[in-house]
């Protein structure tokens, strides 16, 4: 698994269910090649202390079960510059289980990263995220630069759906952006769906709101 890393993602909500059809069916994004769709279905779980230490140091801890396998993911606070649709945080991810014991995980950079964080402090899960996730890789010139995913969610709170989103992210990989790929072009083919609405938030931000108020 990856130690630390940079995630650099273009974000967009659907207001409507047409422009995740649109992108389902479309060859192309811009200058980008669109290769086949496949979709799957997942469930995020944002874990944190009963004090919410991660969240006061302003990082976010997702388990994310997928294909009988999980994966944790410590994400940091993310930033753009004004004007600018990119979105940048780091992020370093490790293997775990759906079991929130961190320190029986198998050993990562994230693992490690996530008891000296919280101090070796018991998880408890916030919400948690069920997605159908279309994924398409993207590619310019014959050469990956990044996946396309369009996910439907539903907000779920100790087991009761709270809210639903529908989101694009188009994840830029870092070899394609250290190379020099203009990220523009694709800021402005998604821009143009219609239907499609950049969104300065992340999930966590958005499923935060929708709990109900202590």
């Amino acid at each position: 698994m990856t130690a630390s890393r940079v995630e650099a993602e273009l974000k967009y909500t659907a207001l409507i269910e047409r422009p995740l059809q649109e992108l389902e069916g479309a060859a192309w994004l811009g200058p980008a090649r669109l290769a086949v769709a496949r979709t799957v279905a997942e469930v995020d779980r944002y874990v944190d202390t009963a004090d919410l230490r991660l969240a006061a140091a302003h990082w976010a801890c997702r388990l994310r079960s997928r294909g009988g396998r999980t994966i944790v993911s410590l994400k940091g606070p993310a930033q753009h510059a004004a004007g600018d649709l990119l979105h940048l945080r780091p992020e370093v991810e490790g293997p775990a289980n759906s079991d929130l014991d961190a320190p029986s995980w198998p050993p990562s950079p994230a693992r490690d990263q996530l008891l000296a964080m919280t101090g070796r402090g018991a998880l408890v899960e916030r919400f948690s995220l069920e997605q159908e996730r279309t994924e398409r890789a993207v590619s310019v010139d014959g050469s990956r630069i990044g996946e396309l995913s369009l996910d439907r969610v539903r907000v779920v709170h100790e087991g009761i759906e709270i809210g639903r989103m529908a989101v694009v992210e188009l994840e830029l990989d870092a070899d394609a952006l250290a190379a020099g790929l203009d990220h523009a072009p694709l800021s402005v083919a998604l821009s143009a769906v219609d239907g499609l609405a950049p969104d300065p938030s992340t999930k966590l931000e958005r499923a935060l709101a929708m709990l109900p108020v202590a």
